[in-house]
Formats: structure tokens, sequence, C-alpha cells
């Protein structure tokens, strides 16, 4: 049965209502305020590793058909809650429909991933560019007010957006690279024109957070998903820069109370410290990073998310239970985690694998607490 439809608190007459939440441990955390365990939700964690998303997927017909209907999106965003006591669900969606929005042609191929039609490569699709109308976007935040809805104050909802450097490497290739030469090059040779895309982009996202927010999101989480292949010092400028622009114009208090904001760059390790200082609340690692250095680095300026190597979801019961626990013993006692892996979960993860990582991160974090 499909959820029922809730009309989004986009139109600005009308208020999400919602019933107080059950399980805010996922909120406390990032506030760095002790809990009495490790909250855990997972990257991905609605996709295509669960049999029922793929049966979700096939009736909508295609990714698009199923990311652009808040009916689909909302059964398949809550499907992993009904498998797993996960601290928070993540809203279904994908990064491109921002510049989808600005009228890209985005297209799913099979077998392919996503591709633009009219990617952005010289002057005059450059000064073409404009922030979107948010009301093209309107699918995405009437399955975020609906999503809130049908969780009914089980646990938080994250809403998100690809970084404004993220977003460029897409828009800019045309699709997913191995060298990011298209976007590298013209970074080398027009920085200029860079920057122009860089600065709608994140004028972009931050009103495309902002609507998830007004809508029900309770949490943000900016993913800079290519944030790793800058070389030091140009990361600063083309990446963070601009996620912090982002961060600066979000709304970080809705009805009365915080709205975090989670910052993921892949490969960001190095510069830690420098994303720790943007004005988020949490800064995600991937799996490369030690959890007790991060923890040193980042002192008490901002909570901490992941770091499970997805592959480790590949290696029986015993290797996860022991490598969760090995994470959240890097993290240490004290509060200011969340437990993640350090990317995406894989498309062929057995589910059971993620029943055993939940319980494993939820009973070892407790005997934490209570041996602290």
């Amino acid at each position: 049965m499909r959820p029922r439809r809730v009309k989004s608190a986009f139109s600005p007459e009308v208020a999400v209502s919602a019933p107080p939440l059950q399980n805010d441990v996922f909120l406390r955390a990032l506030a760095r305020q002790p809990t009495e365990y490790t909250p855990v939700w997972l990257m991905r964690q609605a996709g295509r590793y669960l049999p029922e998303y793929n049966a979700t997927r096939a009736r909508a017909g295609s990714f698009m058909g199923l990311a652009t209907n808040p009916d689909y999106a909302t059964e398949v965003t809550l499907q992993p809650l009904a498998r797993f006591p996960l601290d928070a669900a993540i809203l279904f969606s994908d990064i491109l429909t921002v510049p989808d929005a600005m009228g890209l042609g985005l297209d799913f191929a099979a077998g392919e991933g996503p591709r633009f039609a009219h990617p952005v490569r010289d002057e005059a699709a450059v000064a073409a560019l404009a922030v979107p109308d948010m009301a093209r976007l309107r699918y995405v935040f009437d399955a975020v007010a609906q999503i809130r809805h049908e969780l009914a104050g089980r646990v938080p909802l994250i809403g998100f957006s690809g970084s404004p450097w993220t977003l460029a490497c897409y828009m800019v290739e045309g699709a997913g690279s191995a060298d990011y030469r298209l976007i590298k090059t013209m970074m080398y040779r027009r920085p200029d024109l860079l920057h122009r895309i860089l600065a709608v982009n994140a004028d972009a996202v931050a009103q495309y957070l902002n609507a998830q927010i007004r809508a029900g999101a309770q949490a943000g989480m900016i993913f800079d998903s290519w944030g790793g292949v800058l070389a030091d010092g140009l990361f600063q400028q083309f990446s963070l820069a601009y996620t912090r622009r982002v961060l600066q114009g979000l709304l970080r208090e809705h009805d009365g109370r915080p709205v975090p904001v989670i910052v993921f760059t892949k490969g960001g390790g190095q510069w830690l410290d420098d994303i720790a200082a943007s004005g988020c609340d949490a800064v995600g690692v991937d799996w490369t990073v030690d959890l007790a250095a991060a923890r040193e680095r980042v002192g008490g300026r901002v909570a901490l998310q992941g770091n499970l190597d997805p592959m480790t979801l590949f290696g029986g019961e015993a290797c996860i239970r022991a490598e969760a626990a090995r994470t959240l013993d890097r993290f240490g006692a004290g509060p200011g985690h969340v437990f993640n892996l350090g990317h995406g979960i894989s498309q062929f993860t057995p589910p059971e694998a993620v029943a055993v990582l939940v319980e494993a991160v939820h009973d070892h974090s407790r005997r934490q607490r209570r041996a602290g």
C-alpha cells in the first residue's frame, strides 16, 4: 500500500504538523550531547541492496520515475526503517535534481549512470545559468512533507544536497568522470567561469535545502562527493569556499528547534580542520580517516560521522561485529559520534549484514556507556 499523500509545506500557507520525536538520539549526537548509545544510519540506506526497493523501482519504471514521485520516494525512504532499527531516515532523492531543474536535461541511462543532455562548458552556457525556480522541485518538498508525516515521530528526517563543487563536476563533465579533465581544464584555464557556476550552485543549494527544512527535514547533509579530487589549496578555493557560502545561507533553526548540518567530503581527511571550521555541526569522514586522531583534531567544535569501510559488510558476522566495535572504540567514550559507513552502501550488500551492523553498533555502544 502506498503512503497517504500529504500536501507539502513548500506552500507558505501550509505548515507541517508532526508528533514529538520518539527517538532523538541522532539529533542529540549531532549537538554533542550525551546519548545512551551511538546512533547509526547509512548513506544510501534506501537503495538497490534491498529487494523491496528494486520492486518499487520496477513499478516506477525508471529511477527518475521513482525519484520524482512523492509516493514512491516516501515508500523507499521508509523501507530500511521497516527492516532495521536505524536512528534516522534520509530523504530518497538524487543530488542532481538541482542542475536538472536548471534545464540541463538529466537522464539515467541503464547501466551508465546519470547523464546531462546539455552540459555547461562554454561562456554562453555559463552565462545562462541561474538559480532555478524552486517550484520545479516541488516533488522533492512534497516527498519531504509526506515522509515526515508517515514517520510519525519515529526518527528524525535528513534532507540533503550535493555540494556546489560536486554538482559542477557533473554539470561540466556531463556525466561521471574518471579524471575530471573537463572541469579541471576549466578550473585552470577559465577559473572565472567555474567561479560563476559555483556561485549559482551555492545559492541554489541553500534555497533547496531551506525549502526541504521548511517542508519538514530536521537535519541537513551536504555531499561533497568529489571534493577529494582537488589539490590542496584548490579544494579550499573551489569546493570549501562554496560549501561555506551554502552554510551561511541556511536556516539553522526552524519551528523553534536547531537544524544541524553535516558536511561529508569523500577523500577530505587532510582538510578535516578546515571543514570543521566551515560552520557545519558535524563532519562526515570516509574510511581512510582514523576516528581517534580526527576527534583530537576537531576537539569539541563539531560532531563526527562515520566511518566503517562499506566493504566490511561482506566480511561475515564476526568481522562486522569486530569492525563496528573497533570503529566505536577508536572514537572512544563521550558524545558527538554518529555511526555511519565511510561512503554509500554497496548495491550488492546482503541485507542481513546491515541487520548485524545496526545491532552491533547499538549493543557495543551501550556497553561502552555502562563501562564509562
